[in-house]
């Protein structure tokens, strides 16, 4: 069995969840229950970054980060790969993760700067990571038609964003001024994958 640290809330970790259904490896993935902020969190034993998701494969390697796993779990099963092989295409699919990726990455740290105590938050920091969201949102809109056709594990990424800021960020409306990629994510939010993963309410 191959060994996940998992937590419900983690857009990273919904991506790598993912690509298990995807690629038909439940069966093959032990889950383990991971709060990355606990004090007495034994997680830096598997990934000294302190963060999850982390792998531990069979051999006892772990792997870590996100796109690391993805592409590991990409090698196993025998479904239609989610990572293209060389050539656009896979740059196409690579540079979509890394702008999903990106995306949380930037709604988080604006996040846990909003959590800290009154004197301490930074305005300036929580502005410059929303306004990083809102170019990347203008740029998936603009390529919005490049969304569509087989799942890779760009499209996942983007979807698994797009829910991250409806998770934690649903009194504000990505959606406003970007019709191709709101009518995209409506459409695709149908994918089994993406609702089998879906966080606490």
């Amino acid at each position: 069995m191959l060994k996940l640290r998992w937590s419900a809330t983690s857009p990273y970790v919904r991506k790598v969840m993912m690509v298990v259904i995807e690629r038909g490896l439940e069966d093959r993935v032990e889950r383990v229950t991971t709060d990355p902020w606990s004090a007495v969190t034994d997680l830096g034993k598997d990934n000294p970054l302190g963060k999850v998701p982390a792998l531990t494969l069979e051999d006892g390697t772990t792997l870590f980060d996100s796109p690391v796993i993805v592409e590991y779990l990409d090698s196993l099963g025998d479904r239609a790969p989610l990572l293209p092989p060389a050539g656009p295409a896979r740059w196409a699919a690579l540079r979509l993760q890394a702008i999903a990726d990106g995306v949380c990455d930037a709604a988080i740290l604006r996040r846990l700067e909003s959590m800290r105590p009154d004197g301490e938050k930074s305005a300036n920091w929580m502005e410059r990571q929303r306004k990083a969201v809102a170019r990347s949102l203008d740029l998936l809109e603009a390529e919005a038609a490049s969304l569509d056709g087989e799942a890779t594990i760009g499209t996942l990424a983007v979807l698994v964003a797009l829910g991250y800021l409806d998770f934690r960020f649903g009194d504000e409306d990505w959606r406003e001024g970007r019709p191709a990629l709101t009518a995209w994510f409506a459409k695709a939010s149908n994918r089994d994958s993406l609702r089998r993963t879906a966080p606490p309410v």
